[in-house]
């Protein structure tokens, strides 16, 4: 039988026995990737509507990345901070212009910007606001997802994400999401940043209601807070706009980048900031080994060059018209809500019809990968680079999933 000739059960069941369960992925095992498909190792194709959670934002192997890439490798990969290399100043200079900022602090991952921006948030409370040492306070949002870290998690509202990770950081007050007055309420004298994402992703790609962006931004302002803005996910191009926060007309104080800044080849992340921000670090209070390498500096200043142009932030926005109004078209014949901008959606599939989890798996056979998240919603998220017939088609099977 046919069955018994393909190599993705044996596979998984190898991926399975060596890896700690940290994760559930579907049962597709990826060899090879272009553009805004996958292929597995028995050589079906997927379109790949999910682009690693917006770490490929420019699709698979996007030839100018790609070149960046070949080219660094032949000539040096990493020196670590204790030297300058010759693509770092270049990496730094467009980074924060792109910004609008005045620097840079580069990281590897999210939640590695996350924690430098919690750190310099409090360095910043002590040395420039005032707030007495120990005292300093971060109000964050009820069903954020900052990473998971044992800082992170600690002032997370996801079970599974912080149970039984404790003991927990101190330091965190959390409010629901959107609601102004909670946040008033919640900042004191010893607050020293309201951490946010403008669009939460992992909790299903929830836009807060307008002006919540603005109110924060002023809220800020007037307190002597600074506003930090998690756009690991919703920036660079994501919904529409280099930054979501752009779209509500709001600069936060801070930027937290990830994802698609390594342009799906290294993982690059970064803190954005002006000086006096982020100069209150001195040498030896904060780094990373392989923070700023050369590979990395090469690849992402592709990216930010990528998205100078607008080209990617006009993509974003056209086509996820196409895309929300596609699946806006199916709410009430399966989906009960769309949520998102750009091309970033969060689908609540009618729970009597079935779970996100087997919605993705009924997708990933008729070739489209998505990803599943609190029971009953998908998200998309496909690469920037798609065309507008292969939105189609995810809508088209995703329609046909839910007919049954």
């Amino acid at each position: 039988m046919i069955e018994d000739m393909l190599r993705t059960p044996a596979a998984v069941q190898d991926a399975e026995r060596h890896t700690a369960h940290n994760y559930h992925p579907l049962p597709v095992v990826i060899s090879s990737a272009e553009g805004a498909w996958v292929t597995d190792v028995d050589g079906r194709r997927y379109l790949d509507c999910l682009a690693g959670y917006s770490a490929l934002n420019f699709g698979h192997r996007h030839p100018t990345l790609i070149a960046a890439a070949h080219a660094q490798l032949d000539r040096l990969t990493l020196t670590s901070r204790a030297f300058i290399h010759d693509q770092f100043a270049d990496f730094c200079r467009e980074l924060a212009a792109l910004c609008g900022k005045d620097l840079v602090l580069p990281m590897n991952t999210g939640a590695e910007a996350v924690e430098t921006g919690i750190k310099v948030a409090r360095k910043w409370g002590y040395q420039v606001k005032g707030v007495p040492a120990g005292q300093a306070n971060i109000v964050v949002a009820e069903g954020n997802f900052h990473g998971r870290t044992t800082t992170i998690v600690s002032f997370s509202t996801d079970a599974d994400a912080r149970a039984d990770f404790g003991p927990y950081t101190p330091g965190f007050k959390i409010v629901p999401y959107g609601d102004l007055t909670a946040l008033a309420e919640a900042v004191d004298e010893h607050t020293v940043a309201v951490l946010l994402e403008p669009i939460q992703g992992e909790q299903g790609v929830v836009v807060p209601p307008t002006g919540y962006l603005p109110g924060v931004r002023q809220l800020c302002t007037e307190r002597n807070v600074l506003f930090i803005a998690d756009e690991i996910q919703s920036g660079l191009g994501r919904t529409g706009a280099t930054f979501a926060c752009e779209q509500e007309g709001v600069v936060p104080d801070m930027y937290l980048l990830g994802k698609a800044l390594g342009g799906g080849i290294v993982p690059v992340s970064a803190v954005a900031a002006d000086a006096d921000v982020l100069g209150v670090l001195r040498p030896g209070q904060h780094g990373s080994t392989f923070g700023g390498n050369p590979l990395a500096c090469a690849v992402a200043t592709e990216v930010v060059r990528l998205l100078a142009t607008g080209e990617f932030q006009r993509r974003s926005a056209e086509l996820g018209e196409r895309l929300h109004a596609g699946l806006h078209a199916l709410i009430g014949k399966g989906l009960v809500a769309v949520r998102g901008r750009g091309l970033w959606a969060g689908l609540d599939i009618d729970p009597a019809l079935m779970s996100g989890r087997e919605a993705c798996e009924r997708l990933m056979e008729r070739g489209v990968l998505a990803k599943d998240t609190h029971g009953s919603t998908i998200r998309l998220a496909p690469p920037l680079t798609i065309t507008a017939e292969e939105i189609d088609h995810a809508v088209e099977q995703l329609a046909a999933v839910l007919a049954g």
